[in-house]
């Protein structure tokens, strides 16, 4: 393998890069300007050096930067006739080192200086030491400039302040226009125009940034407040632009409904208006942008808030509110701020700390769950110093006055004008002197109690066809009545199922399945945390207003006038109500998204979206988007392309913000459904088939319940299945959810997703529009079309369970017989059958490595004695980290002693190991520290020969593992050391963990621990996993495991199972890319698991770029698993994965079944190398030129009667 640092293309995109950081404030309270505030900036900066990160050298840093107030001394020394400190404005900027590009870019800026009314006085080259730099900063490093501009005629300071943000907008949009933005070196980027601040900043390593700057040493530049920062990003190419600070502000965090935000923005635009810009405002449109980070996208927003207007603490408030949706100690006045602000913007949501100044004050605010750190004291002489750790500054314990920190949700000022520090209570006192409250109380709506009422559609009113009919027009199974909503409906609770993934991906299928299905849920890890939304309720909530909103720039009692829905899941009662409103704005006009049998289906969507542009220039600001007219003449458009299709083309035609949409649909039932409709755009939804299914149920005695307590459970479940996929993503409220996308496609065409789910990432592109209309079209003929003789009312379905007549599985009782009898009879023969059925994928695709296959040359096979023995390639297997609790004491040491018999790796899973183990063969090599810390000792880690950090899991990313109570037996509970009989559930995040900072730490704890053992991380592939494996690599772990979205597990949410994260294979990929391009790769050892069962699976996991290989299924088959799926019952009935002690004497299973699979798999291994012309498996690695595409049949067949 090369390493090259190179522009990163194919699954590595730049939106993808994420950071967490160390941030510094240093302030004189009184406000008086000093040089040594600067220097104490230094040596914050440097004390911050462990909180940034080297990239490929240890002298290329990811960012340093300092924002100062603009040193009009200094600067009138250096530059003649800039006038009175509040006269000009100076500029900071990056320019292309090429110096016919720098000329057109300086033209180009001199004409927009003379159109905005400004003259342009001069230039600055900007001097700059860069001896100490690394080579690729140096490779990437643009060069500094400055650039001073006063106005033709004199204006006030806050006119100014305006004029100069319309010029710097109109500089960035004319550049981009004529497309010398540049990258690398040849960047151009303004770090600053003001008239009050200027940016210094770099591809820096903290160290470096004192001397590369000697402007900054000098005597004359002096501040009355420096934000210093130190970035640590999980992409280190030429970035120079993305170090912070930026024009307002530092972060450190990561906004995790960024995509939603940016698209709120964007269909704000056509709505905005200030007397502060008057005819300029469209000069600063775009207000965001692709390729913007999501901290520059933040910074965006709180300038445009600051300057027409708002206070900063005001700005920050609006997009970073506290929770105050369930804290009945919030005074009402400060609620009625937040709640009236809601009705104007979504929260920018994530752990973030963010500190902003508009050069006179400074305000931070904390997320509302506290996810950063962010400490400070005041000291005796009057200064302010604030950063993400105590102890960035050297100062006596004695010069320290007072001491604090900010917690969750905290608003933090500092104004020398008013004397220092303001409190937080004076600061509300002031943004909560308007009369929101009672414009809240006079305007809003609300729906009222749910009286009993029938659950149909609103819109259609009573069914005319039959319920089945119905339910196969919408794509319902069998399988999906019984095993998603009979158990809603009973228990509240989304469904818990087991043992992974084995089906094929939508794309692959040979069924028509939902257009949900080819939707993945995105998790946060390492970068950011899940939330732990059982434990923190307090800061979650499902309300949100809904209708019409208006300017953002102005405030009034009309924003006001929208609905309240307590939650996106509207009742039956409540869809009813809707149709009873008749306040002339908020009264809802229906929009049928049926068509006729004779139209196509793109001309029924453009239909659609004339229809509901219609009733919105009409004054229609709810949109009622029903399906309810389904029948023989008419077919349903599926209900997620109408929402996310209307949402976009709403968002594009600037009428987004005049109405709500509001589905009612049978089609989504699952919780999964539920998600991808409201983060694809839909405000609240109706799921009235669901409804009507549940009260079948009841009718027919499959659900022991009244009708309406059975639906109200089964909205419960959905409710709490919304919760879970917001809280994977680190998401506390539904409102910043909705329209944030936080999925991934895989197998839509990019064409599609351009159109109707923009700036979606998109894998294997490749189903259209086409293929979805004749989907729709089955499922109509199905419904509507002739019966056929004997057939059952629904489809069997089989995605979940293995049926004959149902979706093909990889484990089915041939594939299992056929390894079993390979297994226990070290039989060859079995074994190539076996691996005949999984490779050939019985004459069907189920994976992504299907489409994959091997460039075979005849002329550089080699002998198969050539080529490395077994016994080495057996070293490079681990099994997966499967928990005792989850499997039996059985299985659990069955596998630790087959490993230890080839010298692979087995791993304790999170619950812990016997210490009479220790020392044994039957000891795990590999022990793990997951969230719950369950069974973590100091003497369970010495015993490690590696330690595994788990991150996620692949069959439940973003969630805590889980074990119920039934099998918390003694022996379990004293290695977890809890209680038996209580049930076990890991938080999602590691409450130590919450950025790549505090991974790193924890990764250095553990090398204390046991300076012996290897530290391995395991993520789970999704988009950018790449970018978080550089971060991991960064962070000095040795390994880093890419695990795979089919991978199993004793117990995890159904919807998890299916719809969580990606293939190991797109995973593996971008991770050997990025860590290239990033010259990371010899660093780090990249293993991958996740449904390997063949050597021909782990083969092209090398070819990708893997060295280390996990089992996790296919070893417990060997043992006796049949894929029952019941592992949280306790019922195993091969003793595997129970621990009833009278199904534990079941058990059969023998390590030296799992050795004999193993070596058939290293042994297939070992003659795909020989065809290949490999003699090692490690000159394998990374060699995806030996990869082809494999011949298949059409991507896509709607499902047969």
């Amino acid at each position: 393998m090369r390493e090259r640092a190179e522009e990163a293309t194919g699954p590595w995109l730049r939106r993808h890069q994420h950071a967490a950081c160390g941030v510094g404030v240093l302030a004189h309270l009184d406000g008086h300007a000093s040089h040594g505030l600067i220097e104490d900036g230094f040596e914050c900066l440097e004390n911050l050096d462990h909180r940034g990160a080297r990239g490929a050298e240890e002298n290329t840093g990811d960012g340093a930067g300092m924002l100062l107030q603009k040193p009009h001394a200094f600067l009138s020394s250096v530059v003649a006739g800039l006038g009175d400190r509040d006269d000009y404005g100076a500029a900071q900027v990056f320019m292309p080192r090429d110096g016919d590009h720098r000329t057109a870019i300086r033209t180009l800026i001199a004409r927009r200086c003379q159109a905005e009314g400004f003259d342009l006085l001069g230039w600055r080259q900007v001097p700059t030491q860069n001896q100490e730099l690394g080579q690729t900063a140096l490779d990437s490093e643009p060069q500094t400039w400055q650039f001073f501009v006063r106005p033709k005629q004199a204006v006030d300071p806050k006119a100014l302040d305006v004029r100069l943000y319309v010029l710097r907008r109109a500089i960035e949009n004319e550049v981009l226009y004529r497309n010398l933005v540049g990258a690398g070196a040849e960047t151009f980027y303004i770090c600053s125009l003001s008239r009050t601040t200027v940016v210094y900043k770099g591809l820096l390593t903290c160290g470096q940034f004192r001397s590369y700057f000697p402007d900054l040493s000098d005597a004359r530049v002096t501040s009355s407040l420096v934000l210093v920062h130190a970035r640590f990003s999980t992409n280190t190419l030429g970035a120079w632009d993305l170090a912070h600070p930026y024009r307002y502000l530092v972060h450190n965090g990561e906004i995790n409904t960024l995509r939603g935000n940016q698209n709120w923005m964007r269909a704000r635009e056509s709505t905005l208006a200030s007397p502060h810009l008057g005819k300029d405002m469209d000069k600063v449109k775009p207000l965001t942008g692709e390729g913007l980070s999501d901290s520059a996208q933040l910074d965006n927003v709180v300038e445009l808030l600051a300057l027409t207007g708002r206070s900063l603490p005001h700005a920050l408030r609006m997009l970073i509110p506290e929770a105050w949706e369930k804290n009945p100690a919030m005074p009402e006045d400060r609620r009625d701020f937040y709640e009236y602000h809601s009705t104007l913007m979504e929260p920018w949501d994530g752990p973030a700390l963010v500190v902003a100044t508009d050069g006179q004050r400074i305000a931070a605010v904390l997320d509302r769950n506290g996810l950063r750190p962010c400490r400070y004291s005041l000291t005796r002489d009057g200064r302010l110093i604030m950063a993400s750790e105590t102890g960035v500054l050297d100062m006596p314990p004695d010069q320290i006055l007072r001491k604090g920190r900010l917690n969750p949700g905290a608003l933090f000022v500092l104004d020398p004008e008013r004397g220092g520090i303001v409190p937080e209570t004076q600061v509300f006192s002031e943004l909560a002197g308007r009369p929101y409250g009672r414009w809240l109380r006079e305007h809003r709506l609300t729906l009222p109690p749910d009286p009993p009422i029938a659950s149909g559609p609103a819109m259609g009113g009573a069914l005319p066809h039959a319920l089945d009919q119905y339910q196969r027009a919408f794509g319902y199974t069998l399988e999906g009545l019984r095993a998603f909503l009979k158990p809603m409906a009973e228990s509240g609770r989304d469904p818990i199922g087991a043992m992974g993934n084995d089906t094929p991906p939508a794309m692959l299928s040979s069924r028509a399945r939902p257009l949900s299905h080819y939707f993945l849920q995105q998790f946060a890890q390492v970068s950011n945390p899940p939330l732990d939304y059982i434990r923190e309720a307090l800061v979650t909530s499902l309300g949100a207003y809904v209708g019409p909103r208006g300017n953002l720039l102005e405030e009034g009692k009309d924003h006001c006038r929208q609905l309240y829905l307590p939650s996106p899941i509207l009742s039956g009662a409540q869809a009813h109500a809707l149709g009873m409103i008749h306040r002339e704005d908020l009264q809802p006009h229906p929009v049928d998204i049926t068509y006729p049998k004779e139209l196509d289906l793109q001309s029924a969507i453009r239909a659609m979206h004339a229809t509901a542009v219609q009733i919105i220039e009409q004054g229609g600001g709810i949109l009622l988007l029903s399906d309810a007219l389904v029948g023989p003449e008419r077919v349903a458009i599926p209900a997620l392309l109408a929402v996310s299709s209307l949402h976009h083309h709403l968002i594009r035609c600037g009428l987004r913000m005049r109405t709500a949409l509001i589905l009612e649909s049978g089609q989504p039932y699952t919780a999964h459904d539920m998600c991808v409709m409201i983060g694809y755009g839909a405000d609240a939804i109706h799921p009235w088939l669901a409804y009507q299914g549940i009260r079948a149920l009841v009718d027919e005695g499959m659900i022991e319940a009244e009708a309406d307590a059975a639906v109200a459970q089964y909205r419960k479940a959905l409710e709490g299945g919304l919760l879970k996929v917001m809280s994977k993503m680190g998401i506390s409220t539904l409102q910043a959810y909705k329209g944030a996308q936080i999925f991934e496609s895989l197998g839509l065409d990019q064409e599609l997703i351009d159109a109707w789910f923009t700036g979606t990432t998109t894998h294997l592109p490749g189903v259209g529009l086409a293929e979805i209309e004749q989907d729709a079209l089955a499922d109509h003929e199905r419904a509507f079309g002739r019966p056929i003789a004997a057939e059952l009312p629904l489809d069997p379905g089989g995605h979940l369970y293995w049926r004959r007549d149902g979706e093909r599985h990889h484990w089915n009782p041939y594939s299992i017989g056929k390894l079993q009898q390979a297994a226990r009879n070290n039989d060859a023969r079995a074994y190539e059958d076996f691996a005949r059925e999984i490779n050939e994928q019985a004459g069907g695709l189920l994976n992504v490595r299907g489409l994959l296959g091997f460039l075979e040359d005849e002329a550089a096979a080699i002998p198969l004695d050539d080529v490395e023995p077994a016994a080495s390639i057996l070293r490079r297997f681990s099994t997966g980290s499967m928990s005792f609790g989850a499997l039996s004491q059985e299985a659990h040491e069955a596998l630790a002693m087959a490993m230890n018999r080839i010298g692979g790796k087995s791993g304790t899973g999170e619950g812990g190991e016997q210490t009479e183990r220790f020392g044994t063969e039957r000891e795990c090599s590999m022990k793990q520290v997951a969230s719950g810390r369950f069974g973590v000792s100091a003497r369970y880690l010495a015993q490690a020969r590696q330690i595994e950090i788990k991150m996620a899991q692949g069959a439940k990313p973003g969630e805590g593992g889980e074990l119920p109570g039934g099998k918390v037996d003694e022996g379990i509970a004293r290695v977890r050391f809890t209680v038996p009989g209580v049930g076990l559930i890991s938080p999602p995040p590691h409450h130590d963990i919450y950025s790549i900072e505090d991974l790193q730490q924890l990764i250095h704890d553990l090398k204390c621990a046991n300076p012996g053992a290897e530290i391995h991380v395991k993520l789970v592939a999704k988009a950018n996993v790449g970018t978080i494996a550089a971060g991991v690599a960064k962070a000095r772990a040795d390994a880093v495991l890419i695990s795979g979205d089919s991978g199993g597990t004793g117990a995890a949410l159904k919807t998890s199972i299916k719809h969580a994260g990606t293939p190991w294979e797109l995973g593996l990929a971008e991770t050997q890319r990025v860590l290239m391009a990033n010259g990371l790769r010899s660093r780090i050892t990249v293993r991958a698991d996740g449904g390997f069962l063949t050597g021909r699976d782990v083969m092209i996991a090398a070819l990708l770029g893997a060295e280390e290989y996990g089992f996790g299924t296919a070893p417990l088959v060997t043992l006796g698993c049949i894929m029952l799926r019941k592992c949280h019952c306790n019922t195993c009935s091969v003793g595997v994965a129970t621990q009833d002690p009278e199904l534990r004497r079941r058990f059969e299973g023998d390590p030296a079944h799992i050795v004999n699979y193993l070596r058939f798999v290293a042994e297939e291994m070992r003659r795909i190398m020989a065809a290949l012309g490999f003699r090692t498996l490690d000159e394998a690695i990374g060699r995806v030129d030996c990869l082809r595409a494999r011949p298949m049949a059409p991507a896509h067949k709607p499902m047969q009667s």
